[in-house]
């Protein structure tokens, strides 16, 4: 029982960290990436809808992200949800069109930048935090219900804090790189 929760939770951990590569992937360098707009969420009747299944999102050239929608009164929606993600973007709409440009890193975009990345790190660390409680608190069930003893439990969360610490220490090394990354010119 007490290695299938170790394995759980390292499993989540690992969901966590990967989530957390992907969200760092987003984050651009100057360059145009579609993926920037993958987390803006447009207001489609209603309801809150990812930007990719309510527009068609492609690179105009690399300093543009072009963005398609496939209803034409979805064109404002979609500019204004751009311009409302806080992504430091200012969307231009051309007919169907509305064109991402990506400007130029500044000094001070940079810095804003490294501050978003770095409240990245901090949720995931969060998460896996999270992630060690669930465990503990399953630890705690087991030995309520005598299904482990009290030394096997003290054991195992020092297994669990290990672990903890060790994809801590993984998200500090992320990002460390990232921001050696959005600081190069």
């Amino acid at each position: 029982m007490i290695a299938e929760l170790k394995k759980a939770t390292e499993q989540k951990m690992i969901k966590s960290l990967d989530a957390l590569k992907n969200d760092l992937a987003k984050v651009r360098t100057g360059r145009a990436h579609t993926g920037i707009l993958d987390h803006v969420m447009v207001d489609y009747y209603g309801t809150p809808t990812p930007i990719n299944q309510v527009a068609n999102v492609t690179l105009v050239d690399a300093r543009t992200i072009g963005v398609q929608p496939w209803e034409k009164p979805m064109v404002a929606k979609v500019e204004k949800a751009i311009r409302d993600a806080d992504l430091g973007l200012n969307p231009a709409t051309q007919g169907d069109l509305v064109r991402v440009p990506m400007p130029m890193l500044t000094e001070e975009r940079r810095k804003e930048l490294i501050k978003v990345v770095k409240g990245e790190g901090e949720n995931a660390k969060v998460a896996i935090r999270n992630l060690r409680r669930d465990a503990n608190n399953g630890l705690k069930d087991a030995v309520k219900a005598k299904e482990i003893s009290e030394d096997d439990e003290r054991r195992a969360q020092d297994d669990i804090q290990k672990l903890t610490d060790k994809f801590v220490a993984d998200v500090d090394k992320l990002l460390v790189e990232k921001e050696k990354e959005l600081l190069a010119i």
